[in-house]
């Protein structure tokens, strides 16, 4: 795409889907971060992409920004995997036995990621935390567990407490988090075994694990909150959290769906240094096809092994061959010299540019994150440093108006302020001139 985007407000085949979808599919679609409660009035209908544009069924063309919510780190139909998933197909996409491609896979996988002594790849990244918890479980022969408040680890009962925003008046203290269910249809005695904590906060966690440590099975955690935008972790926090897990014998369990493979070839754990128990995979691993991970030491992994105590873990579509196809051939794209470097310098430029447009404009807005991941909030505050911060702080109707403007200019962004913009490979220097000049415009009015 050139350095100027293209007027993209006639929607019209779009909203007639749309409406033709209401007879088939609850609200329209298949995930309501893709419906009317995110998109107003309803959603863009997408064709097709190439590269780091998508275009939609009126023909409007944009540069994506979503890019899957993280799932595309090469962009869209990159030509290596269009035809990695032809050859596949000829030759058979999926055989629900062993096969040559896993293990290839699996070894890529354990060359990028040094916590990983052995891999067991799932469907998708819930699959993969659902799996991880239990393999803490089970090795450590307890039940509870500690989540962070505002951290989102898939759709399993026991996670589903407190992942989306509410009025702060609903949070309770922070020394005793209110449990926020996210979900009707959970039995309130599921969350029995859950200790809710605030994250990003080291006196806190010390004061938790000091009460709750020796129960616990495992600490789940993303090294980036990335279900409230972009939030990063004060220095040293995931360090001590590392200390004190290993202090009271509960397992860490990194949530990297979101983060593996973006920041680092061995995903946050690699970029902060830390060494986690267990982690989890998925998004960017399978490059916009389904999948997910669990890796980590054989002594936990080893577990699943056949027996009369296994941890059962089934799954005809486990191990997909022209999943794992794509897989190996993705890990090979990401191990390429300088692929990091690129992102994290396209990344950087982006979010450059977009605060000194509202610097400019006297915006008060800010931009978190850096490299491949970040987001913006109308905010007063310099940052956003936790979940409460995010409820109390953001202004996330503001923003949702934004991303309509710039999506009305060729700039395609979900409006949810608590995911994220990623940068892909496929994202090039006038791809960020685009995103700036659009900023621009967007901006006029709103200081």
């Amino acid at each position: 795409m050139s350095q100027t985007t293209t007027p993209t407000q006639n929607r019209k085949r779009s909203q007639e889907w749309f409406e033709r979808a209401q007879h088939s599919l609850v609200e329209g679609v298949n995930s309501p971060s893709r419906g009317a409660a995110v998109y107003s009035p309803g959603p863009i209908l997408l064709e097709r992409g190439q590269g780091s544009d998508v275009w939609d069924i009126d023909g409007n063309e944009y540069i994506d920004f979503m890019m899957s919510f993280g799932a595309l780190i090469q962009g869209h139909a990159h030509p290596a995997l269009v035809q990695t998933v032809s050859d596949a197909m000829a030759e058979g996409s999926h055989f629900a036995a062993a096969t040559s491609a896993e293990i290839e896979a699996a070894e890529r996988f354990r060359r990028m990621v040094p916590s990983s002594e052995v891999v067991r790849f799932t469907n998708t990244g819930s699959e993969a935390t659902m799996l991880a918890l239990r393999l803490a479980r089970a090795h450590t022969g307890r039940h509870k567990f500690l989540k962070f408040e505002g951290h989102y680890h898939g759709w399993y009962d026991p996670f589903l407490l407190n992942a989306h925003s509410h009025p702060p008046e609903q949070l309770g203290p922070v020394e005793n988090p209110a449990l926020i269910p996210d979900s009707a249809g959970i039995p309130s005695s599921t969350f029995d075994d859950v200790v809710l904590a605030p994250w990003n906060d080291v006196d806190s966690l010390e004061r938790v694990m000091k009460l709750h440590g020796r129960e616990l099975s495992a600490v789940i955690t993303e090294p980036i909150m990335a279900n409230m935008g972009c939030i990063l972790p004060r220095d040293g926090f995931l360090q001590r959290l590392r200390e004190l897990t290993r202090h009271y014998d509960a397992m860490l369990i990194l949530d990297e769906v979101v983060t593996g493979f973006r920041y680092a070839p061995g995903g946050c754990q690699e970029y902060y240094g830390v060494k986690p128990d267990i982690s989890t995979f998925g998004k960017a691993l399978g490059a916009g096809f389904p999948v997910g991970a669990v890796a980590g030491p054989r002594a936990i992994l080893e577990r699943m092994r056949w027996s009369d105590n296994m941890v059962l873990h089934y799954g005809t579509f486990n191990g997909h061959r022209l999943t794992m196809k794509v897989v190996a051939a993705n890990l090979d794209l990401l191990a390429t010299e300088g692929t990091y470097r690129q992102l994290h310098e396209v990344g950087n430029a982006a979010i450059a540019g977009l605060r000194e447009v509202f610097k400019r404009h006297r915006v008060k807005a800010i931009v978190q994150g850096f490299g491949p991941m970040f987001q913006i909030y109308f905010t007063e505050r310099d940052a956003i440093h936790d979940y409460r911060d995010y409820c109390k702080y953001v202004d996330s109707k503001r923003y949702s108006q934004f991303i309509n403007k710039w999506l009305d200019r060729g700039i395609y962004m979900t409006p949810s302020n608590g995911l994220h913009w990623i940068i892909s490979t496929a994202h090039t220097e006038a791809d960020i001139a685009a995103l700036i000049e659009t900023a621009d415009l967007a901006c006029v009015g709103l200081g």
